[in-house]
């Protein structure tokens, strides 16, 4: 017999495997034998209350066996070479889980990724961390697995309209991941764990006949019609000259590919701007947003990191802007994430444990069109030129008495920011490169610096400690999604105007997370599929 329940139970209980077992049984009045199996369907944390609490729902199976944990089975039969074959540009989590569903559905992917491997891309991290040197291919946004492998591996996603959440999940568990993220309501895998997961994502691309090719980068695109009205994209050349042809092309090079962006606009072929935000990484103590958030001294052995959401709504020269913070790291680490030399750009990851001393989160304000007008005469690019514009300003300010190619970053304490004085110290930082103390009302522009600050009071309000030189912030946090769109139809995923064209992830504005990108990769597959078949 299968019975489900739900439970609502303090943290030692609800964590403990052993303790939760027990209680399931006594709820159900079950006898603590070995044909008795508890399986967690789901589990959250309520800390809106003085008293922390978990709710959990499972299932119990007495008596009977419990059906597989994941349906998901990896492909069992390849594409032959003979088999239609189709392109993907960007080996992130869009491009890879489009690759996998091109070949389920009997279509050969060739992957292409400007950057290293995951092996490799470990050597310019490191040469990014402690020699202040920017491989502008290959870093923390480009290389396989894209900017989310070396990234919190937050799986969470409001986008289950747009695809089966659950079965990408159980692929990432397929390939590797904690079974833990079916569970978990805010579900991740960590930075230390990811790029083992994308590792075996590529090779079952491989075993099953895929093409994964690195250090290959798409200069050009192959289209007929005029030069100024493309109306077909037949295939892509290569760094090295190269032309490769297929049946689609599926763009999933995520939200910093500018050139990709810039050979789009050159080559007449229809990019929008779109909504985006900037500003900085906050980094406090997270012993600070543990107390806060559980409301007692420590979170003790069995709560996890805590994390928070906060978003404030501020006005600035008649133009109202949210302010709101954005993959909130606990227990994680900054780190330079820069895609070109001179450049300064700020990203945050945790690893699985979420055990680093520090807590940071991007604070960023929405970009209005106000602010595009001096890049006007960029069009629709105008956002890029505002982001680039910001990340060199950046690195020179936070290497005023240094090399202008170090990744050291500007900072301040918080309560020094909206106070207006220049912190005469400042805390330590999980930013390995390390920091310089400035104004960053001298770095960041009004219209980021003037809602930043009203948020800040905003937040101190509702978080205690939170607005307080207990807490820095460090610039800048620029990239946190595309600032163009690539538009698409919205059933068949197609370019709007360029047949064979498949704007995909975050990068084509379609996404904004690891699921979310995966889910919108496997669609545009999907489609693309669909269409070969007509």
């Amino acid at each position: 017999m299968t019975h489900q329940l739900s439970l609502t139970l303090p943290p030692e209980l609800a964590f403990d495997e052993c303790a939760f077992r027990e209680q399931a049984l006594k709820h159900l009045s079950l006898p603590d034998t070995t044909d008795v199996v508890v399986r967690k369907r789901r589990q959250s944390i309520d800390a809106r209350n003085r008293q922390v609490r978990v709710k959990v729902d499972a299932d119990v199976y007495a008596g009977n066996t419990p059906p597989p944990l994941i349906n998901y089975r990896k492909p069992q039969t390849g594409v032959g070479s003979q088999t239609p074959q189709a392109i993907v540009v960007g080996a992130g989590p869009a491009g890879l889980f489009a690759a996998l569903r091109l070949i389920e559905l009997g279509i050969k992917p060739i992957v292409l990724e400007r950057g290293s491997d995951v092996r490799a891309r470990r050597r310019d991290l490191a040469a990014i961390n402690k020699d202040h040197i920017v491989n502008p291919e290959s870093n923390y946004c480009f290389g396989e697995g894209g900017a989310g492998t070396y990234s919190d591996g937050k799986l969470y996603t409001r986008s289950t309209k747009r695809g089966d959440v659950r079965r990408i999940l159980e692929m990432f568990v397929a390939h590797g991941a904690t079974e833990q993220i079916l569970v978990d309501a805010h579900p991740h895998i960590g930075t230390n764990k990811l790029p083992n997961v994308v590792t075996e994502l590529r090779e079952t691309i491989l075993n099953a006949g895929g093409d994964v090719r690195f250090d290959t980068k798409v200069t050009d695109l192959i289209l007929t019609g005029s030069p100024t009205s493309p109306n077909e994209l037949k295939g892509v050349v290569l760094a090295n000259g190269e032309e490769l042809t297929g049946i689609g092309v599926i763009l999933a090079t995520g939200h910093s590919a500018r050139d990709i962006f810039q050979l789009l606009h050159k080559r007449s072929v229809r990019v929008e701007a779109k909504p985006f935000a900037m500003g900085v990484r906050i980094e406090h103590q997270q012993s600070l947003i543990d107390q806060f958030q559980y409301h007692r001294p420590n979170r003790g052995d069995y709560l996890p990191a805590a994390s928070y959401s906060l978003v404030a709504q501020t006005r600035f020269k008649g133009v109202d802007r949210g302010v709101f913070s954005f993959c909130m790291c606990p227990g994680g680490f900054i780190v330079p994430a820069a895609t070109a030399p001179g450049e300064l750009v700020v990203n945050g990851m945790s690893p699985s444990r979420r055990d680093s001393p520090f807590a940071n989160s991007g604070l960023v304000v929405a970009i209005a069109d106000d602010d595009l007008r001096p890049y006007a005469d960029e069009g629709p690019l105008a956002g890029l030129a505002l982001q680039q514009d910001l990340e060199r300003w950046a690195c020179r300010m936070g290497n005023i008495h240094g090399s202008a190619a170090s990744q050291t970053a500007p900072a301040q304490c918080v309560a020094d920011f909206v106070d207006g004085h220049v912190s005469t110290g400042l805390l330590p930082t999980s930013y390995q490169p390390g920091l310089a103390s400035v104004d960053m009302a001298d770095v960041l522009p009004d219209h980021i610096t003037q809602p930043l600050k009203q948020g800040l009071r905003d937040f101190g309000r509702k978080m205690r400690g939170y607005l307080s030189n207990e807490g820095q912030i460090i610039g800048v946090e620029s990239r946190t999604s595309s600032p163009v769109r690539i538009p698409r139809d919205r059933e068949t995923c197609e370019h709007v105007l360029v047949r064979r064209l498949f704007p995909c992830g975050e990068g084509a504005g379609y996404a904004g997370g690891i699921v979310s990108a995966a889910m919108d990769g496997e669609r545009c597959a999907e489609q693309l599929v669909t269409l070969y078949k007509r």
